[in-house]
Order: structure tokens, then sequence, then C-alpha cells
């Protein structure tokens, strides 16, 4: 046991005693190589992951700039979006009825786009596409029935007659002309149009609203020196007098209506006689 003891001491004092030979020897072993550049494996593959990285931020795009400050406050910037889109309605609005507007020859008292938009919508077959002709009207022609039964002779053919109250409410009837008196009382029928397309409309319920005949009697219009009626059945559906300045409206069976104005009895703002002409008529006369 001591022997052995002694084996291993020898052998020990052997091993260090070499130690420095070894050290100054040109050759290395591999694990004394990364001691003599003084880095180790693992820095050599730390190196490698930096320089990947390295490339990879080289490469990516360069972060995007700052946002800008806001000066004005959420509301206000929705109140201008809200306006840009109304005013990008209204732009569109006009082009749409734009070519509607193009067919009154004059202004009207009454009519808007919205209005001219419907009333085209309605009109018969035999006048789409006419240019609308201002035939009368109380604020150009005078107030009187009389001017206005003989200025409808001027332009034969269907006619709408649209008028207004003091209240905005505006309302109207689509008939022939001329308008030909009767000595009594008496119904007449549109024969040119046809009991179909003759029709009551009104703007009193918000949206422009029409009133086509319902078949339950043939009381279309009366005309006559003192008053201008249509409708009847219960009451007048609409009735103008002979000055143009008061009027009644109320609701009718002929036409299945309610009162057309704001009130039963109200006074006229403005009356207006349209006629219908050909392009080519039009400009020819």
């Amino acid at each position: 046991m001591h022997a052995l003891k002694d084996k291993v001491s020898q052998k020990l004092s052997n091993l260090f005693a070499d130690s420095p030979s070894q050290s100054a020897s040109p050759r290395h072993s591999l694990t004394d190589s990364p001691k003599a550049s003084g880095k180790s494996f693992t820095s050599y593959f730390s190196f490698g992951a930096r320089n990947e990285n390295e490339d990879t931020e080289s490469e990516s795009p360069p972060p995007p700039p700052p946002p800008p400050i806001r000066t004005d406050s959420y509301e206000s910037v929705e109140n201008c979006k809200q306006e840009e889109d109304c005013k990008n309605s209204t732009t569109i609005g006009n082009d749409d009825y734009e070519g509607e507007m193009k067919e009154l020859t004059e202004s009207s008292a009454f009519i808007s786009p919205d209005l001219c938009e419907f009333l085209h919508a309605c009109l018969p077959n035999i006048v789409r596409g006419c240019k609308w002709v201002l035939v009368y009207s109380t604020l150009k022609h005078g107030i009187s029935l009389r001017t206005l039964l003989r200025k409808s002779a001027e332009l034969p053919g269907p006619c709408l007659l649209v008028a207004g109250d003091k209240q905005g409410a505006v309302f109207g009837a689509m008939l022939e002309c001329p308008l030909t008196t009767t000595p009594k009382r008496k119904y007449q029928a549109c024969l040119l149009l046809g009991t179909s397309q003759t029709f009551l409309f009104t703007t009193i319920y918000g949206q422009p609203r029409i009133f086509r005949p319902t078949g339950a009697n043939r009381y279309y219009y009366m005309c006559m020196n003192e008053f201008l009626a249509f409708g009847g059945g219960g009451s007048f559906a609409l009735c103008l007098d002979e000055d143009l300045l008061k009027a009644t409206s109320g609701p009718s069976e002929t036409f299945g209506n309610e009162c057309l104005a704001s009130s039963a009895e109200f006074e006229l703002k403005n009356v207006e006689l349209w006629g219908f002409a050909h392009a080519s008529q039009y400009l020819s006369s």
C-alpha cells in the first residue's frame, strides 16, 4: 500500500515538472489554442451571432416618423368630416337634378330640385323630355283666374298647376289646357291624359306625395269663372277662388287625399301654370 502511494506521488511530481516545457512547445493542443488567442469557443460563436444580428438590423427598414401633434379636438375633426360629406352629397344631388331643372325655361317660385325630380318621375309619357314652359304666374301676369284661363289657351295639351300657401306647403294638379269654363257646375275629365294620368300632389307631409284617381267617381275638375276646383265626394280636394288670393282644401273621394295645404282654408302665396313643349317646338315658336 505504501509502495502504491509512493508511485502515485512520483508520477505527480514528474507531471508537474514537465508542464513548463509543454507550455513552451510550439505545438498546442486543441484546448490550448483558444487560450493562446485569448478567446474561447463560446466567444467565437457569440461573435458570429452578433454579426448576423447586426446584418439583420442593417437590412430592416427605418422606423416610421412620429405622428404629428394634433392641436384640434376630436369633435372639430368630426365636424369637418360631416361638413365635407354634406358638401359631397349636395354636389352629387345637384348633378342628379341638373337634367330635370334644365327642362324649366324659367325659374319657379315653388319648384325646388327635389320637387322637380319628383314631378318629373310622375309626368305622363307624352310630356317626358319636353321643356317646361311657364304659361302663367301671379307674380308675372297678375292675380286673376280669368287671366290664367286665357293664358292656358296659348299652349294646348297637358299642363301642371303649382300653387302654395304662406306657411310653405306646395301643392297642385295635373290637368289639360286649354282650361274651358262651363256655365253650370259641371265636372270635366282630362280626355287627352286619361283618368290614370291625372293626379294631385302636395309637400305638406314633408316629402312630396301624389294622389291619383281612386275610381270612386269621375269628379276630376270643375272650371268656372268664379273658381277652379279639383276632386269631389265629401269636399273639394283643392279649390282656388276667382282672385287667386284664397283657397280651400279637404278630403275627397275622387283622389283619396287628405288636406293638401297647411289648413282647410288658407291664403295663396303664388299660382303657376306650366305647359309642356318639345324642344324644337319651343325654339321655333
